[in-house]
């Protein structure tokens, strides 16, 4: 079984507004609701792929409620824990004239440190050995940037593999723990590793000394440049495919959704990079954070090319 977690959920509303103007008066031509947050956007995606999923979530109020019943609507079934106020809302302006992206997200829900050992150990109540569980996104505020660390500890001595996607001290920490899979951008990853990256090689370089340091798989995401995946074994580069963009909000998360996917199912490496790579591709394609059909990432999977390194 696959769980996902999603700590800090939110409504995703996605606004089109051709010219966009700041300090004017904006008309919305289109608009959709999804429910959102990253581990709850790989939950959408795992469903599309044809898996199943069990989305853990901290939900408020009644946009909590909408979340819960958009998600059960698409037959993803919802461990929610109640916490006081409302679950937040996020708005993503889109401008199709100007071809940019703007998001403004709201706070979420006071989330305690009580609520979250609670959910945890509710988490690891039905969870069993060769489990997936996914934990990714944002902490809500003022929750210790340890969290994620201390949760891989937990869940790595039930037995399962903990994937990680995250950002800031979150990732820091929380690889710290040694999670079995970790996705830093390139950007993060030179954080991480206290350098610059310059090219492909240097990426694929710094990908092996997370992996050298106990992550059993690391996919760096570069963007239009297409991803690194590195495994104690092998090194690969897989490259991006061009397709018209609909919204880039969730990219990352359907390769997530894919990776874990293909995980569970015990596909091979190569198969597993050309089917997150097409994932992702065919989620950008998509309005807002909808899931793209499993139809359109076939379509797309002999376009990956790979390149072992």
């Amino acid at each position: 079984m696959i769980y996902t977690v999603t700590l800090n959920p939110a409504l995703d509303k996605t606004v089109h507004i051709p010219n966009f103007e700041v300090d004017a008066v904006n008309r919305i031509t289109e608009l959709r609701r999804d429910a959102g947050g990253k581990g709850i956007n790989v939950s959408k995606v795992i469903a599309q792929l044809g898996g199943t999923s069990e989305a853990v979530a901290i939900l408020a109020g009644g946009t909590g409620d909408w979340i819960r019943g958009a998600l059960a609507e698409a037959g993803i079934h919802v461990t929610a824990y109640a916490a006081e106020g409302a679950t937040r809302t996020n708005l993503k302006v889109v401008d199709p004239v100007n071809n940019t992206h703007t998001d403004i997200n709201e706070p979420g829900p006071q989330v305690t440190g009580a609520m979250l050992e609670e959910l945890l150990d509710v988490l690891v109540e039905g969870i069993v050995d060769d489990d997936i569980v996914v934990l990714s996104g944002s902490l809500p505020a003022g929750v210790d940037p340890a969290t994620y660390g201390a949760w891989t500890r937990v869940l790595r001595s039930e037995g399962v593999r903990v994937y990680l996607d995250a950002d800031g001290e979150a990732l820091r920490r929380g690889l710290e723990a040694k999670p079995f899979f970790a996705k830093p951008n390139d950007h993060e990853l030179s954080e991480l590793v206290g350098r610059k990256l310059d090219g492909l090689e240097d990426i694929a370089c710094a990908a092996r000394e997370l992996v050298g340091e106990g992550i059993g798989r690391v996919v760096v995401s570069m963007g239009g440049k297409g991803a690194v995946v590195a495994t104690p074994d092998e090194i690969w580069h897989a490259s991006s495919v061009e397709v018209p963009v609909g919204s880039t909000v969730g990219a990352g998360d359907a390769v997530v959704a894919a990776l874990a996917y293909a995980d569970a199912c015990g596909l091979p490496l190569e198969d597993t990079m050309r089917l997150a790579m097409a994932t992702g591709a065919a989620n950008v394609m998509e309005s807002g954070t909808q899931a793209a059909e499993r139809s359109v990432v076939d379509s797309l999977i002999d376009r990956v090319e790979l390149t072992r390194l």
